[in-house]
């Protein structure tokens, strides 16, 4: 949360910034404020879905009357109810990261290109919502560990343990990718 604290900071620092222009000796300014595409929306909503559903997963991880089961060893109820939502959390995360990748191709189409030329307010979505996504692979992939530590962990107390970790991790990014939309549509 701090690294994304900084780029927020950094956001509004060069959003700020003024430059000399050498024919005319005044100061202006270079941030021109970009139209979000609007499946940015749509996967904010996605990545809510997501969190929820890793939250039942991690819930019925908990839920007493399944962990007592399993603890007698009367079957394995608490996996059963937790790997559909976690597995749930894992297609919702790669639906996310595939939304993202349309938004960047929209946001080329219409002129708004991640290279020098593009205009620091274009560069910033990119980088934002860039090393966003990449802490969201690394959560897929956590997802996915944490899918298969579920089939391989023998007691049910290493299995929450991967759930719960898992989830605050998702439940960080969700409320990152909300804070960091707020700054990009608003603070534009």
């Amino acid at each position: 949360m701090m690294f994304f604290a900084a780029l927020v900071v950094l956001f509004f620092a060069r959003q700020a910034g003024i430059h000399m222009d050498p024919r005319s000796h005044e100061m202006i300014g270079d941030w021109h404020p970009i139209m979000l595409p609007p499946i940015v929306y749509l996967n904010t909503a996605i990545l809510l879905l997501s969190s929820l559903a890793m939250e039942f997963g991690r819930r019925n991880i908990f839920r007493e009357i399944d962990v007592l089961e399993e603890w007698l060893g009367l079957g394995r109820p608490a996996l059963r109810r937790t790997l559909p939502w976690v597995g749930t959390t894992l297609a919702l995360g790669v639906m996310f990261l595939t939304g993202q990748a349309i938004a960047w191709r929209q946001l080329t189409a219409q002129g708004f290109a991640f290279d020098h030329w593009s205009t620091p307010s274009s560069y910033f979505f990119y980088l934002v919502t860039g090393l966003h996504a990449a802490h969201l692979v690394l959560g897929v992939l956590a997802l996915t560990v944490c899918l298969c530590a579920l089939g391989w962990l023998r007691k049910v107390e290493f299995r929450q343990i991967a759930v719960d970790a898992t989830a605050w991790y998702w439940h960080t990014l969700g409320l990152a990718w909300i804070l960091l939309l707020a700054v990009l549509a608003v603070g534009q």
